[in-house]
């Protein structure tokens, strides 16, 4: 089915591939059998006129299109294959000839995986920074933990403070009309947060439960809600409850309650090695980032854009994922933050190369180290994911195919032989 094979430029290919005038009749004939029930010719019950009568009445290429989209993915398919192409993403295919004498001809733009070259990546340099845990880390640490155990206290002889938790019922109005995103009942509002915009929870402060009373404030010139930004408005809030946090007294008492110790030395022992611990594993994750930073910094080759492109998109369809656990679709999380679409995918464009980079960088490293992956190695990695998502194996191979966890596991390999060929310099902060 192959024809021609044309390089365009650097990662760029255009194939020329044909289908035969017979197997260019077979889809017509079977285009032509999809689609007669659905065609009236007078003179003929639905679904029995004849192809000639049909192609007389509208054209001997009626049934070319559909005839053209049975074809074009198995030609352009085997194409490749013949053509010994690894692309990147799908081709850009255009039919240049088609007809009954002649058949089909096909021409696809494909993009191909690039060759590179790895500079040297065993014994790769780095500093291992072990920042300090200081005595002001270890109160801060204790304090949340405070905070935790901390007891709502309700208040109902004093007005509300910064510091407290209020709840509120809020109505927004602009220009004297209710704006969307305006209105809340028994809202949860801690004073003194930030949550809401500068002015609102300053104005809260002062007023008792059972208070009704309108606050006025304008949004920012920068709020992503682009109707309000600027505007003065005005909300009506009426004061339902005021509670503060009441923190338990750090003493022996308090430790022999809430933790396996007896002591207040002991606990405060316990968070500072557990924070010196959170330390160490901080720097070796900076470490290993340094190290892959350092093989991305040794790849040489040009990388189609359509690679990162790809990775963005990627990245993006996650996030919209990631959502929709939350019960947000993608076009309100940009308009919460004021984001466009252009702008969401400038934001990864940069994590994207690198990723991209990375990748083909460890390919390359696992080709020129012979790094393999047993069959037994594949299970056990089929098992693990199985373990992971609560599927039988079965399942998993169907969603999997094996050339693929097989690359996966040995990019795996390729990290751990590099990483455990890093000179690591230790120093503390």
């Amino acid at each position: 089915m192959l024809k021609s094979k044309k390089q365009l430029e650097t990662n760029k290919y255009e194939l020329e591939a044909a289908v035969s005038p017979e197997a260019f009749e077979e889809a017509v004939q079977k285009a032509y059998l999809k689609q007669k029930s659905k065609i009236t010719i007078p003179g003929f019950r639905p679904g029995k006129a004849p192809r000639k009568m049909i192609e007389a009445q509208y054209g001997e290429g009626v049934f070319y299109e559909e005839a053209v989209n049975m074809l074009y993915g198995e030609t352009i398919e085997v194409a490749v294959k013949e053509a010994e192409l690894d692309l990147v993403a799908p081709p850009e295919v255009e039919v240049t000839d088609i007809s009954k004498e002649n058949g089909v001809t096909f021409k696809a733009v494909c993009v191909t995986k690039p060759e590179i070259k790895l500079g040297d990546v065993k014994g790769i340099k780095v500093t291992k920074t072990v920042n300090a845990v200081t005595d002001e880390m270890v109160e801060h640490e204790i304090g949340h933990r405070l905070e935790r155990a901390a007891r709502k206290v309700d208040v109902d002889d004093r007005p509300a403070q910064n510091g407290d938790e209020v709840v509120i019922d809020f109505d927004g109005y602009k220009d004297g009309v209710p704006f969307d995103g305006g209105k809340a009942e028994k809202y949860n509002l801690v004073l003194g947060s930030g949550q809401f915009i500068p002015g609102f929870e300053e104005q809260v402060v002062g007023h008792s439960i059972g208070d009704e009373f309108d606050i006025n404030v304008t949004f920012p010139e920068d709020y992503q809600a682009k109707e309000l930004a600027g505007a003065a408005v005005v909300f009506k809030i009426k004061l339902h409850e005021i509670s503060y946090q009441e923190l338990p007294e750090l003493d022996d008492d308090f430790v022999k309650d809430t933790t396996d110790f007896e002591t207040v030395d002991e606990f405060r022992a316990d968070i500072r090695k557990h924070l010196e611990e959170h330390a160490e594993e901080h720097a070796q994750q900076d470490v290993e980032g340094k190290i892959l930073d350092e093989v991305i910094a040794k790849v040489e080759g040009e990388i189609p854009e359509v690679m990162y492109e790809n990775r963005v998109n990627e990245m993006i369809e996650d996030l919209a994922h990631r959502l929709s656990h939350q019960g947000l679709d993608l076009n309100t999380y940009m308009q919460f933050t004021g984001m466009t679409e252009e702008s969401l995918k400038t934001t990864y464009r940069e994590q994207a190369e690198k990723q991209v980079k990375l990748r083909l960088a460890l390919e390359q490293y696992v080709k020129e180290n012979n790094i393999s992956v047993s069959d037994d190695e594949l299970e056990e990695e089929y098992k693990k994911i199985s373990e992971q998502y609560g599927m039988p194996v079965e399942n998993v191979k169907q969603y999997i195919p094996a050339d693929d966890l097989k690359l996966d596991t040995a990019v795996g390999k390729a990290v751990e032989e590099i990483k455990a060929a890093a000179v690591v310099e230790t120093e503390n902060a």
